[in-house]
């Protein structure tokens, strides 16, 4: 099965074969940021598995090790991409084709949650990094 995502403007587009390994809120002050959003959603993927098929993403690396990826002209984000996470290339919910199939199975730095902004499910929450 592939899977296909692209930015708001249609230019950066990617796909990917295979399954999530992990899908997530992620409630980080930096993730916020990036979003201008409460919160955001995540999903991690092989990256032997994904592939960028449109514009490359273009990058901001917001820490040591971590680089964020997002459309040059329209400005969408697109991924997180960390060195201390090898296996997997983070890819924001919103930004695939079919958002609808995504399901959420946890939230990560939970701790960072805004006191104004609650989702009411039964989700695992993380005060940090997930499990």
């Amino acid at each position: 099965m592939t899977t296909t995502g692209r930015c708001l403007c249609g230019a950066v587009t990617y796909e990917y074969d295979g399954e999530r390994r992990w899908s997530a809120y992620c409630h980080c002050e930096s993730c916020r940021r990036t979003c201008s959003a409460p919160v955001t959603a995540f999903f991690g993927v092989d990256r032997g598995a994904f592939r960028w098929t449109g514009a490359q993403p273009a990058v901001y690396a917001s820490s040591p090790g971590v680089r964020r990826l997002f459309c040059g002209r329209c400005g969408s984000p697109m991924a997180y991409d960390a060195a201390h996470d090898a296996r997997n290339i983070h890819l924001y919910a919103a930004s695939l084709d079919e958002p609808a199939d995504y399901r959420p199975t946890l939230h990560v730095f939970a701790a960072e949650r805004l006191p104004w902004f609650e989702i009411a499910d039964e989700l695992k929450r993380f005060p940090g990094k997930g499990g």
